[in-house]
């Protein structure tokens, strides 16, 4: 039987940290994957190598559920890669939590991923057919196959010929015993940047992680760019010249922590101009406005101080409820909703409230939050999107691989006012979100993948889009 969640939420794959020449690469990675956690809290792990062999730990469970003081007394070493990991294609097994390790005729070598790749089933049927077994269902084993296959014999050039042959969104670390390489697609979909900490370098899927451990940031790593760090410092190489930059607009709008800098944008700023513009489009009476928890609230802040209304907290979001806290029966998923989010009466009643969310996947969880709110005395609703609507699948890592599930692929923005009991319900313009976010498209460059919104894919895709 299908279960619906209680809380219906865009959920990304999963965030990247290493660390190369730090004697206390271990702990910072630790730290780094804190910072992370957001990306994902299904599993986590950490590989670390003194130069002559690897240590790990990696289990399912958050960062402070899977590493104690004895975990982490255990691994050793001067450089690091850490993995949290959320799984989009219901895949949580344990064989698939990250760092990915393999033993090869070259040693060892470990494997972390944020990102998808949409031809990753038509190279593991090529791979299985000249003998490969695979050991997990993860994209990122994939790799580990086409790098144990390869001619070469000099590792950059192996890995450079097995990342030519993949398609698809991924910042990837691969660490050897004294080798960390680092590459991003030739489109950037995934961020990735590169901080210092003294002479040592770290890498991390948001900035934010940087802030956690005191380290400098230096640069976002470039689409399509290899970087080897050994021994002899830090080597830049390119996978291929041919790039255009796509970075995921969802990175601005829901998945990066507010205090993270993406493609050279704070990301609390971007939301906050997001509020705004849907203001300047949308403009409503009412007399507070409030946002969702947690995404939601630069959006709803800027939203208020354009309007000229006060923002206020109509919504608490409660941290400790079980992740996976699922009930089969409505009357218990909406008491779910309850567990979960929490209307404040004093706030809220007698008032016209907006109430700005970031967006709309499949609707279940926005009508919950409206009737919740109607039901503490808010005598009007008026729904506001941050961004526009979600009408094509995510093939680069984010769970919404199945238009049919997308509520605004099958119906118009007045019907889905009705459906979430709204007094009124906008979205954000396609443009309106480009200029927020402050780096204009255009033909040539567009500069992000709006695929989920006006379905143009900066790469191929290997999946009927007909479903």
């Amino acid at each position: 039987m299908s279960v619906e969640p209680i809380i219906d939420e865009l959920n990304e794959e999963c965030g990247v940290f290493g660390v190369f020449g730090h004697e206390d690469a271990v702990q910072l990675t630790y730290y780094g994957l804190h910072a992370l956690q957001h990306r994902g809290q299904e599993s986590c792990g950490i590989v670390s190598s003194d130069g002559h062999r690897f240590t790990a730990h990696r289990d399912t469970g958050l960062v402070t559920e899977v590493f104690d003081a004895e975990a982490l007394q255990k691994l050793s070493g001067h450089m690091a890669i850490g993995h949290v990991r959320y799984s989009t294609r219901d895949e949580r097994s344990p064989a698939n939590v990250q760092p990915l390790l393999f033993n090869y005729h070259d040693g060892e070598l470990a494997l972390a991923m944020n990102g998808s790749l949409v031809n990753a089933s038509q190279i593991k049927h090529q791979l299985e057919r000249m003998g490969s077994i695979f050991q997990t269902t993860s994209d990122t084993e994939v790799i580990a196959h086409l790098i144990a296959r390869s001619g070469y014999s000099e590792l950059k050039q192996v890995v450079k010929e097995s990342l030519r042959m993949v398609k698809g969104a991924y910042a990837f670390l691969i660490m050897t015993k004294d080798c960390l390489i680092a590459a991003l697609d030739p489109h950037g979909i995934r961020p990735l940047s590169i901080g210092k900490l003294g002479d040592s370098y770290v890498f991390a899927s948001e900035t934010c992680a940087f802030d956690a451990i005191g380290a400098e940031y230096v640069r976002e790593v470039a689409p399509g760019e290899l970087l080897v760090l050994d021994g002899d410092g830090m080597h830049v190489d390119r996978l291929t010249g041919q790039t255009r930059r796509a970075v995921c607009t969802f990175e601005y709008i829901y998945f990066a922590r507010p205090d993270s800098d993406i493609d050279g944008q704070n990301v609390h700023s971007v939301r906050k101009r997001l509020g705004k513009q849907l203001f300047v489009e949308a403009p409503v009476e009412a007399d507070v406005v409030s946002g969702v928890p947690d995404s939601s609230i630069s959006a709803a802040i800027g939203y208020a101080e354009a309007a000229g209304y006060p923002y206020e907290l109509g919504l608490i979001k409660n941290r400790y409820i079980a992740r996976t806290f699922i009930q089969p029966s409505q009357q218990l998923r909406e008491q779910g909703v309850k567990m979960k989010l929490s209307a404040v009466r004093r706030v809220v009643e007698g008032q016209r409230v907006v109430l700005i969310d970031d967006s709309i996947v499949r609707g279940t969880t926005i009508k919950r939050i409206v009737k919740l709110l109607r039901q503490v005395g808010a005598t009007e609703v008026h729904v506001r999107i941050s961004s526009p609507p979600v009408k094509n699948p995510c093939f680069y890592g984010i769970d919404t691989a199945d238009r049919n599930g997308l509520i605004a692929a099958n119906h118009s923005p007045q019907n889905i006012r009705q459906l979430i009991g709204a007094d009124s319900l906008a979205f954000l313009s396609l443009n309106g979100l480009l200029e927020a976010v402050g780096r204009p498209a255009d033909e040539v460059n567009r500069g992000h993948c709006l695929a989920c919104f006006d379905g143009v894919y900066p790469t191929e895709i290997y999946e009927d889009l007909s479903s």
